[in-house]
């Protein structure tokens, strides 16, 4: 069992380790859904699934580390970060999305899903985040 847990201290979220392994892109989309609904979100959630899974694929597919860190945070009232660490200090490079490869083209739904993506680079490893907007009833309608 995997243990989620809030974060203690500034933005408000929730975080959790994964096994560096395929098979967990789907815990980590069940806590983005999990974490979405609590907040009310529940209209992100295909994005949310969408960009967590391409951001576990591309730690487990790039990587050599054993675990990796997923994690969900409410960056204020319009903003929601969703980001998966690892410690390789690769860094990560926007596909060109050929059509005659198979890879490559999972940055490329991010940065297309996501308001917006980065990186935040460590000593040990990195953060590779994406961030979603919301989008307030009165908004859609205006």
């Amino acid at each position: 069992m995997t243990a989620v847990q809030p974060i203690p201290v500034g933005a408000p979220g929730y975080t959790t380790s994964l096994l560096c392994k395929p098979e967990s892109a789907g815990t980590a989309r069940r806590l983005v859904v999990a974490s979405l609904s609590t907040w009310g979100l529940g209209d992100l959630a295909d994005v949310g699934r969408l960009v967590v899974s391409e951001l576990v694929s591309n730690s487990v597919r790039h990587t050599s580390c054993r675990l990796i860190k997923v994690s969900v945070r409410r960056m204020g009232v319009d903003r929601v970060r969703i980001g998966v660490t690892d410690k390789s200090c690769r860094l990560p490079e926007l596909g060109a999305g050929n059509s005659g490869h198979e890879g490559g083209r999972g940055l490329l739904l991010v940065e297309v899903m996501a308001d917006r993506w980065g990186y935040d680079k460590y000593r040990w490893g990195k953060t590779v985040w994406a961030e979603l907007v919301v989008v307030k009833d009165d908004e859609v309608t205006s």
